[in-house]
Protein backbone atom coordinates (compact mmCIF):
# COMPACT_ATOMS: atom_id res chain seq x y z
CA UNK A 1 0.00 0.00 0.00
CA UNK A 2 1.41 3.94 -0.81
CA UNK A 3 2.27 6.68 1.23
CA UNK A 4 0.74 9.96 1.26
CA UNK A 5 3.92 12.36 0.42
CA UNK A 6 3.59 15.13 3.36
CA UNK A 7 6.20 17.54 1.49
CA UNK A 8 4.80 20.59 -0.41
CA UNK A 9 2.63 20.12 -3.05
CA UNK A 10 4.08 20.10 -6.67
CA UNK A 11 3.27 22.16 -9.62
CA UNK A 12 3.48 25.13 -7.35
CA UNK A 13 6.30 27.17 -8.38
CA UNK A 14 5.15 29.74 -10.50
CA UNK A 15 1.69 30.27 -9.56
CA UNK A 16 0.28 32.89 -7.57
CA UNK A 17 -1.26 32.17 -4.29
CA UNK A 18 -4.21 34.39 -4.68
CA UNK A 19 -6.74 35.13 -7.58
CA UNK A 20 -5.80 38.52 -9.14
CA UNK A 21 -8.17 41.44 -7.07
CA UNK A 22 -10.52 43.73 -9.03
CA UNK A 23 -9.09 46.55 -10.85
CA UNK A 24 -7.82 49.77 -9.02
CA UNK A 25 -11.70 51.73 -10.55
CA UNK A 26 -12.73 53.95 -8.42
CA UNK A 27 -15.15 52.61 -5.47
CA UNK A 28 -19.01 51.84 -6.36
CA UNK A 29 -20.96 54.20 -6.56
CA UNK A 30 -18.18 57.02 -5.54
CA UNK A 31 -18.55 58.93 -8.37
CA UNK A 32 -22.32 61.16 -9.51
CA UNK A 33 -24.19 59.97 -12.04
CA UNK A 34 -23.99 62.13 -15.33
CA UNK A 35 -26.58 62.38 -18.23
CA UNK A 36 -24.08 60.13 -20.76
CA UNK A 37 -23.66 57.39 -18.17
CA UNK A 38 -27.40 56.61 -18.52
CA UNK A 39 -26.62 56.82 -22.16
CA UNK A 40 -24.01 54.04 -21.95
CA UNK A 41 -26.07 52.61 -19.43
CA UNK A 42 -28.28 52.12 -22.26
CA UNK A 43 -26.53 51.16 -25.07
CA UNK A 44 -25.01 48.21 -22.51
CA UNK A 45 -28.26 46.90 -22.76
CA UNK A 46 -29.03 47.24 -26.28
CA UNK A 47 -24.94 45.33 -26.71
CA UNK A 48 -26.55 42.51 -24.33
CA UNK A 49 -29.82 41.96 -26.06
CA UNK A 50 -27.81 42.13 -29.39
CA UNK A 51 -25.08 39.49 -28.53
CA UNK A 52 -28.42 37.59 -26.77
CA UNK A 53 -29.97 36.90 -30.18
CA UNK A 54 -26.96 36.49 -31.92
CA UNK A 55 -26.63 33.23 -29.85
CA UNK A 56 -23.52 34.79 -27.07
CA UNK A 57 -24.93 33.23 -24.20
CA UNK A 58 -22.11 33.38 -22.10
CA UNK A 59 -21.15 37.23 -23.36
CA UNK A 60 -24.65 38.44 -23.00
CA UNK A 61 -25.16 37.10 -19.09
CA UNK A 62 -22.01 38.28 -17.50
CA UNK A 63 -22.42 41.46 -19.61
CA UNK A 64 -26.65 41.74 -18.37
CA UNK A 65 -25.10 40.76 -14.34
CA UNK A 66 -23.14 43.51 -14.53
CA UNK A 67 -25.67 45.75 -15.79
CA UNK A 68 -28.23 44.51 -13.00
CA UNK A 69 -25.74 45.67 -10.43
CA UNK A 70 -26.00 43.21 -7.32
CA UNK A 71 -22.76 42.22 -7.25
CA UNK A 72 -23.27 38.99 -6.47
CA UNK A 73 -20.72 36.26 -7.61
CA UNK A 74 -21.52 34.36 -10.89
CA UNK A 75 -20.86 30.88 -11.96
CA UNK A 76 -19.82 29.65 -15.15
CA UNK A 77 -19.97 26.16 -16.92
CA UNK A 78 -16.43 25.50 -16.15
CA UNK A 79 -16.43 22.11 -17.96
CA UNK A 80 -17.33 24.53 -21.49
CA UNK A 81 -14.32 26.31 -20.23
CA UNK A 82 -12.08 23.48 -19.77
CA UNK A 83 -13.51 21.89 -23.38
CA UNK A 84 -12.22 25.28 -25.20
CA UNK A 85 -8.54 24.11 -27.15
CA UNK A 86 -7.10 26.73 -25.52
CA UNK A 87 -7.53 26.22 -21.69
CA UNK A 88 -7.07 22.48 -22.06
CA UNK A 89 -3.87 22.99 -23.29
CA UNK A 90 -2.54 25.14 -20.53
CA UNK A 91 -4.65 22.59 -18.02
CA UNK A 92 -2.27 19.59 -19.87
CA UNK A 93 0.54 21.27 -19.56
CA UNK A 94 0.46 21.77 -15.67
CA UNK A 95 -0.88 17.80 -15.37
CA UNK A 96 2.51 16.71 -17.33
CA UNK A 97 4.28 18.85 -15.31
CA UNK A 98 2.85 17.10 -12.33
CA UNK A 99 3.37 13.90 -13.50
CA UNK A 100 6.95 15.03 -14.23
CA UNK A 101 7.53 15.97 -11.18
CA UNK A 102 5.42 13.14 -8.81
CA UNK A 103 7.93 10.51 -10.85
CA UNK A 104 10.95 12.88 -10.22
CA UNK A 105 10.33 13.03 -6.70
CA UNK A 106 9.52 9.14 -6.11
CA UNK A 107 12.00 7.30 -8.42
CA UNK A 108 13.51 4.16 -6.67
CA UNK A 109 10.44 4.91 -3.90
CA UNK A 110 7.51 2.28 -3.47
CA UNK A 111 4.30 3.43 -4.50
CA UNK A 112 2.93 7.16 -3.34
CA UNK A 113 0.30 9.59 -3.93
CA UNK A 114 1.46 13.86 -4.13
CA UNK A 115 -0.23 16.10 -3.53
CA UNK A 116 -0.46 18.83 -6.56
CA UNK A 117 -0.85 22.31 -6.81
CA UNK A 118 -0.91 24.80 -9.90
CA UNK A 119 -1.38 28.42 -7.77
CA UNK A 120 -3.28 30.59 -9.77
CA UNK A 121 -2.32 31.03 -13.65
CA UNK A 122 -4.15 33.05 -16.16
CA UNK A 123 -5.00 31.94 -19.94
CA UNK A 124 -6.34 34.68 -22.29
CA UNK A 125 -9.45 33.21 -24.67
CA UNK A 126 -9.24 35.16 -27.67
CA UNK A 127 -11.78 35.66 -30.76
CA UNK A 128 -10.80 32.72 -32.92
CA UNK A 129 -10.78 30.25 -29.45
CA UNK A 130 -14.35 31.45 -29.09
CA UNK A 131 -16.04 34.57 -29.96
CA UNK A 132 -18.62 34.32 -26.98
CA UNK A 133 -16.24 33.05 -24.15
CA UNK A 134 -13.82 35.99 -25.55
CA UNK A 135 -16.54 38.54 -25.05
CA UNK A 136 -17.72 37.44 -21.69
CA UNK A 137 -14.17 36.66 -20.22
CA UNK A 138 -11.02 37.27 -22.42
CA UNK A 139 -9.13 36.47 -19.94
CA UNK A 140 -9.70 33.74 -16.84
CA UNK A 141 -7.66 32.52 -14.35
CA UNK A 142 -7.52 28.90 -13.32
CA UNK A 143 -6.30 26.82 -10.21
CA UNK A 144 -5.72 23.46 -10.24
CA UNK A 145 -5.53 20.89 -7.15
CA UNK A 146 -5.60 17.20 -6.88
CA UNK A 147 -3.57 14.54 -5.91
CA UNK A 148 -0.91 12.16 -8.01
CA UNK A 149 -0.86 8.74 -7.76
CA UNK A 150 2.44 6.55 -8.69
CA UNK A 151 1.98 2.56 -8.64
CA UNK A 152 5.37 0.28 -8.20
CA UNK A 153 5.81 0.09 -11.65
CA UNK A 154 5.76 4.06 -12.19
CA UNK A 155 1.88 3.75 -13.82
CA UNK A 156 0.71 7.23 -13.08
CA UNK A 157 -3.00 8.42 -12.52
CA UNK A 158 -4.14 11.92 -11.66
CA UNK A 159 -7.22 13.33 -10.21
CA UNK A 160 -8.01 16.93 -10.18
CA UNK A 161 -10.14 20.07 -9.35
CA UNK A 162 -10.29 22.84 -11.75
CA UNK A 163 -11.55 26.48 -10.50
CA UNK A 164 -11.54 29.08 -12.37
CA UNK A 165 -12.32 32.90 -11.61
CA UNK A 166 -12.50 35.91 -12.92
CA UNK A 167 -12.63 39.70 -11.64
CA UNK A 168 -14.81 40.77 -14.06
CA UNK A 169 -15.10 44.62 -14.39
CA UNK A 170 -13.87 47.22 -17.50
CA UNK A 171 -10.36 48.77 -16.84
CA UNK A 172 -10.42 52.60 -16.64
CA UNK A 173 -8.23 53.55 -20.00
CA UNK A 174 -8.79 50.53 -21.64
CA UNK A 175 -10.12 49.24 -24.94
CA UNK A 176 -10.84 46.41 -27.54
CA UNK A 177 -11.04 46.96 -31.29
CA UNK A 178 -11.54 50.24 -30.29
CA UNK A 179 -14.20 50.45 -27.88
CA UNK A 180 -13.00 52.68 -24.60
CA UNK A 181 -13.56 50.52 -21.39
CA UNK A 182 -13.41 53.59 -19.43
CA UNK A 183 -17.44 54.60 -20.33
CA UNK A 184 -18.36 51.19 -18.86
CA UNK A 185 -16.04 51.67 -15.86
CA UNK A 186 -17.84 54.56 -14.88
CA UNK A 187 -21.40 52.12 -14.69
CA UNK A 188 -19.81 50.96 -11.95
CA UNK A 189 -18.09 53.94 -10.00
CA UNK A 190 -21.38 55.70 -10.33
CA UNK A 191 -23.65 52.96 -9.06
CA UNK A 192 -25.14 52.27 -12.47
CA UNK A 193 -23.48 48.72 -12.55
CA UNK A 194 -21.44 46.54 -10.16
CA UNK A 195 -18.65 44.87 -10.61
CA UNK A 196 -18.33 41.22 -9.78
CA UNK A 197 -16.41 37.58 -9.10
CA UNK A 198 -17.31 34.69 -11.83
CA UNK A 199 -15.99 31.36 -10.58
CA UNK A 200 -16.73 27.65 -11.33
CA UNK A 201 -15.63 24.30 -11.23
CA UNK A 202 -15.08 20.92 -12.49
CA UNK A 203 -13.20 17.80 -11.90
CA UNK A 204 -11.45 15.77 -14.02
CA UNK A 205 -9.24 12.29 -14.26
CA UNK A 206 -6.16 11.73 -16.01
Amino acid sequence: MGQTDLSPPIGRDGGWADAEPPCGNAAHAELPVRPYDLLTLAVGRAIAATWSLLGLRNAAGMLRHYLAGTGTPRRVDAEALLALPVVREAVDAQLARWRAEALERGCGRAPAAYPADSGWRDVFIGRRASRDWWLALRCVEFRLTGTVRVDGSGGLAVDYRFAVHKAYNFDRGGSELGVPFTPFARLHETGLARQFAVTGEAFGHA
